[in-house]
């Protein structure tokens, strides 16, 4: 379990290794406020990527705040919010 905070770095590698990547988006670009779906991840492979993070934080994400987060940056906010709630 990791006490730091949640990054995008993090949530990159974690899609990738979960889900893969289309190779027709750049993740290595600014991508914190795009839209999970335009940068080809499904709400499968949200979820696969909500229980990689949930193993590797030891965290719980609730389901609907996994699926409303439609941006990264709103994925790792819920995180980092889960984070902080855990290390309280």
């Amino acid at each position: 379990m990791s006490t730091t905070a949640f990054t995008v770095e993090e949530l990159k590698r974690i899609l990738r290794e979960g889900a893969g990547a289309d190779e027709s988006v750049n993740l290595d670009g600014d991508i914190l406020d795009t839209d999970f779906e335009e940068l080809g991840y499904e709400s499968l492979a949200l979820l696969e990527t909500g229980g990689r993070i949930e193993r590797e934080y030891g965290i719980t994400l609730d389901d609907d705040a996994l699926t409303e987060a439609r941006t990264p940056r709103a994925l790792i906010d819920v995180v980092n919010g889960q984070l902080a709630l855990t290390a309280a």
